[in-house]
């Protein structure tokens, strides 16, 4: 794209967008016509940082664009759109990009569970590892205890905790690559150990009737911020186009919003873990409810995520929000 050429012929726009946003009244017209330009103004924006991200020209614009959101949205956006936007729009947008390295993860997580669950299973000498007393001891009493020997309250605060903080590593540090990925593995193997003790000992059972109500949830939103830490490692590897800083910080910016998104997943695989899970309830109707909410995440993801991609949303701030490049000397 020619530069120049692109801002001789849109540069008076810019200036009267810049010339309402800095009047104190406007005229419903004028409104509408500022409405119209800030608009094109923010594809213009698009389109000057896709061809130069770091172009003054790009600041500048930039700049205008946000004087004019200011006069239109006032103060600032209200909290309650602001709110709604973010998880009717960036939220679910942030999942639905996430949804093919999601699945990728799955598999990569339950090939190594059950390989570790078989090598546990098979092991020739695994009263060496786990004497026999041990292992009957956790499938007949400590497994399913987990689940009931706290108060369900306390437990589900707990093991929130806990996974939302796996979860929040597992983005903020997926730039190394490695952080993730051994998250994963370690996880992965561990489950995989504990189902082939418990089918070893002949509660395999106990074992998927206590796992599945709540670890279809709960596992579903480790692998989605696996998938973001991994998405994050590989915008510094393979930025594309975009200069590899640009790229790093594009792609970490719109994953936290996966981060804050997966608080509020894993609140709901909490409450399910602590009130769920250990309910005295028929096994079908637990696991009908951890079906059932898993379900919600897919159709949340992949209806409103979808929609709102196609309505070019992806997750990350938009240019007022996130700020624009600046040159420096």
């Amino acid at each position: 794209m020619d530069i120049d050429a692109f801002i001789a012929v849109h540069q008076p726009q810019w200036d009267r967008l810049d010339q309402l946003a800095k009047r104190g009244r406007l005229s419903a017209a004028e409104t509408d016509e500022m409405l119209v330009l800030y608009q094109r103004a923010s594809t213009h924006l698009s389109m000057i940082q896709a061809a130069e991200p770091d172009s003054p020209v790009a600041a500048q614009l930039s700049a205008r664009i946000g004087r004019a959101r200011t006069h239109l949205t006032g103060a600032g956006e209200n909290p309650l759109t602001a709110s709604a936007n973010f998880f009717v729009q960036t939220l679910p947008a942030a999942f639905y990009r996430l949804r093919w390295l999601t699945l990728i993860v799955a598999a990569a997580f339950i090939v190594i569970s059950v390989a570790a669950g078989y090598w546990a299973y098979h092991h020739p000498q695994l009263d060496l590892i786990m004497p026999e007393q041990a292992r009957q001891a956790y499938a007949e009493e400590d497994f399913v205890n987990y689940y009931s020997e706290h108060p369900s309250s306390s437990f589900a605060s707990q093991v929130w905790t806990n996974n939302a903080w796996i979860a929040a590593q597992c983005v903020a540090f997926g730039v190394t690559g490695i952080w993730p990925a051994a998250i994963l593995g370690i996880n992965a193997g561990s489950i995989g150990i504990a189902g082939g003790v418990m089918h070893e000992q002949g509660a395999a059972a106990d074992f998927w009737l206590n796992l599945l109500p709540h670890g279809l949830m709960e596992m579903t939103a480790i692998f989605v911020a696996g998938a973001a830490g991994l998405r994050i490692f590989w915008a510094w590897v393979a930025p594309g186009q975009r200069r590899r800083l640009t790229a790093l910080t594009e792609e970490a910016r719109s994953l936290i919003t996966v981060a804050l998104g997966l608080v509020v997943v894993l609140l709901i695989s909490g409450i399910v873990e602590g009130f769920v899970t250990p309910a005295p309830w028929p096994d079908w109707v637990r696991i009908g409810i951890g079906a059932a909410v898993l379900g919600g995440y897919w159709a949340y993801a992949l209806t409103l995520g979808r929609r709102a991609a196609e309505a070019g949303v992806t997750g990350d701030l938009g240019s007022y929000d996130a700020g624009s490049h600046e040159l420096t000397a």
